[in-house]
């Protein structure tokens, strides 16, 4: 369980050194579904201080290593999650995704992640960092498990029983990729036999103050009160935050809009949109977050502006050995197609061509 999520009795410190000895007196209705169901907490995971970042390097826990390779970032913001399912650690982990906060850690460690439709989860309980971007979801080493974990998160929710053949797909953003990374997307896209490569188009950086003044107003007062507990890191990019403007902001939330407008048109005659998640593996550890984050969320934060559901699963070895990842996106509320076509996609991968 991420620890952004409330676990009553047990300890919750939503990666930050004020909350250090925080203790929820409730759970989040997420985390109490799952034991309801049967499964049972093993563990709070670390995550990038109050999951803004990309890394999990945190400064107040320590920072979350990756598995595969302990010079490379696990990802974030929840990168301990990713982690604990590469080391073997727990078979379903739980975490929150506001501009690829699930997707990217899957992709960095292997793992596949599936960011729901937004509001499809609840997300009481959990501490935001960007309300309208905000979703929570699971992340397991196989599709299955994610849709498995869906179904009890969001009851009713059942992946579609489909086959790669019925799906017309547009596969966009190859060019955006890492020589091999490209080519590992492109074999899977390839058993999508009705497919065409498409121009999708990606976020213009201006409404990227929406996601900011939310964090921002979010922030406001406990950073007013506590800002000398902020790590370094974080305290940067609230500062930023805090100085977008209501003009800023009212064009952003225009922009927006028109965005998830083209996005629609552009999808429209289509079922499935499938990209990189990552355009490349994941990067060393030693490269500074806010150098890196503009390029970890290229891929990723499209979903988290359109409000679409959106699958990360690894498509096989690509530079320096590590995996790609491929994504499946899909409108709002078609939770249940992108995870059919997951589970297709997933069973196809592992069998010959």
């Amino acid at each position: 369980m991420k620890d952004l999520l409330d676990t009553a009795g047990l300890r919750t410190t939503y990666g930050s050194a004020i909350y250090a000895e925080h203790v929820p007196a409730a759970t989040a209705p997420a985390v109490t579904r799952l034991e309801e169901a049967g499964w049972t907490t093993v563990g709070k995971t670390n995550l990038h201080e109050f999951a803004y970042g990309i890394t999990s390097q945190n400064p107040h826990f320590g920072h979350v290593v990756n598995p595969l390779d302990e010079t490379r970032t696990p990802g974030g913001s929840s990168g301990g999650s990713a982690a604990a399912l590469t080391a073997g650690l727990c078979d379903l982990a739980l975490g929150t995704d506001s501009a690829g906060s699930i997707r990217i850690p899957a992709a960095c460690c292997g793992v596949a992640g599936f960011k729901p439709t937004f509001g499809l989860v609840p997300t009481d309980g959990v501490f935001p960092l960007a309300p309208s971007f905000d979703c929570a979801g699971p992340l397991a080493r196989d599709v299955a498990t994610c849709a498995e974990a869906l179904r009890i998160l969001a009851p009713g929710s059942e992946p579609a029983d489909l086959s790669l053949e019925e799906l017309d797909v547009g596969v966009a953003w190859l060019d955006e990729a890492d020589p091999l990374v490209r080519e590992r997307v492109e074999e899977a896209a390839a058993r999508f036999p009705r497919r065409k490569v498409m121009d999708f188009p990606l976020p213009e950086r201006s409404f990227y103050t929406v996601f900011m003044r939310e964090a921002a107003d979010v922030h406001r007062s406990l950073f007013a009160e506590h800002r000398e507990l902020y790590g370094e890191n974080v305290r940067t990019k609230i500062e930023r935050c805090l100085a977008v403007t209501d003009e800023e902001y009212e064009r952003g939330l225009v922009a927006r809009e028109a965005y998830r407008r083209e996005a629609a048109a552009a999808l429209d005659g289509l079922d499935l949109l499938v990209a990189p998640t990552l355009a490349f593996v994941a990067p060393p550890a030693s490269i500074p977050e806010l150098d890196l984050r503009e390029r970890m969320i290229r891929l990723t934060y499209p979903a988290n502006a359109l409000g679409w559901p959106a699958l990360a699963l690894p498509c096989g070895p690509a530079e320096d050995g590590l995996p790609a990842s491929v994504s499946l996106l899909a409108r709002t509320g078609d939770d249940a197609r992108v995870l059919g076509a997951g589970l297709a996609l997933e069973a196809a991968l592992a069998s010959p061509v």
